[in-house]
């Protein structure tokens, strides 16, 4: 069912260029001075004209060095919605600069957004998570996301929020889970995303996908997806219409091919014949994972019996455009070749 696309329209009285002075003349230091009025519009005007000057890094250097963030921190709980939107648009737009993801971070205003999660107006929510997402690019950033204990409402969020909003909460998941996956793990994380596979949104399949990814990639993530029964479903989106949620897809499943258990899963979930007609695309992205998700199955001995009949299929990688395709190819046949 399609979903309505969030608004982030401003109520039309709110124009920066009818305040005193026109935003491009007017100083931060004032505009800081402002944000703390006891005049409604006059902090609506003065975010307005804050949403322009920080496409500047240089603005955004000195909005930080004058401590705009502290009292932008606090209008993240005012009863007016038009604030709390552009006070978290304004903070958006610093996070599109490196030098305004590291001040959020040492600002510790990951707790004050926190509050904003359940946010009755949908684009207060949208930019809160774009500010997550942006931050979490960062390890500094995703640990500080990790420290503030957000990690199980954003899961819970996952199974709640609008399809657009779900996108930025895996991407953000998809940056913490890279750092740790415990607190996800116990937080139900594998059943949550093992739903979103299935979505009608390809996006949202790609995303989930990767998030798995990042948890296989430790070693109590790939013993949780595979305890799950998620492997069958990786492999069902081998064969999924869309690149994006193959490559994400093929890029799990070799993960949690690593152990026996994965192997022996994916084995079990015939994931040998969709693999191998990903290899023999050669425009498919997921070329790469594919063959070195094979070359994992082929430590299985029914898994080598089987690829030995495809060498061919690996033979002709051998000359493709990328190098790291030649040498997963080279380790693949040497793998199927391999007689104890």
């Amino acid at each position: 069912m399609a979903q309505p696309r969030i608004s982030a329209y401003v109520p039309p009285d709110i124009d920066p260029t009818k305040a005193p002075l026109a935003f491009e003349r007017r100083a931060l230091p004032k505009l800081n001075e402002e944000l703390q009025s006891p005049q409604l519009l006059t902090q609506q005007r003065a975010l307005m004209a804050l949403c322009d000057l920080v496409h500047d890094p240089e603005k955004v250097y000195q909005a930080i060095a004058i401590g705009l963030l502290d009292n932008l921190k606090t209008l993240l709980a005012h009863h007016d919605q038009t604030v709390r939107q552009k006070t978290t648009e304004v903070l958006y737009l610093m996070t599109s600069h490196s030098i305004g993801r590291q001040g959020l971070i040492r600002s510790g205003i990951v707790c004050a957004l926190s509050g904003l999660l359940h946010d009755p107006v949908d684009i207060c929510r949208k930019n809160t998570h774009q500010i997550f997402y942006m931050m979490a690019k960062l390890p500094e950033g995703a640990g500080g996301v990790l420290r503030a204990g957000l990690i199980p409402p954003l899961i819970q969020k996952l199974q709640t929020e609008l399809d657009e909003i779900q996108e930025l909460i895996l991407d953000t998941l998809s940056s913490c889970l890279r750092v740790e996956a415990s607190e996800a793990l116990a937080a139900g994380a594998i059943t949550v995303l093992k739903e979103k596979l299935l979505h009608p949104s390809a996006a949202i399949r790609s995303k989930a996908a990767w998030a798995l990814l990042e948890i296989s990639s430790h070693a109590e993530g790939k013993t949780a997806v595979c305890k799950e029964e998620v492997i069958p479903v990786l492999v069902s989106l081998l064969k999924d219409a869309h690149p994006d949620v193959q490559v994400s897809a093929t890029g799990a499943l070799m993960f949690a091919s690593v152990t026996p258990q994965g192997r022996s899963s994916a084995m079990s979930a015939e994931a040998i014949s969709p693999l191998l007609k990903l290899v023999a695309e050669e425009t498919s992205r997921a070329r790469l994972n594919a063959i070195k998700t094979l070359t994992l199955l082929a430590e299985l001995p029914e898994g080598r019996e089987t690829l030995l009949g495809h060498r061919d299929t690996f033979q002709l990688c051998l000359n493709d455009p990328s190098e790291a395709v030649q040498r997963a190819a080279e380790i693949a046949i040497t793998v199927i070749e391999w007689k104890p």
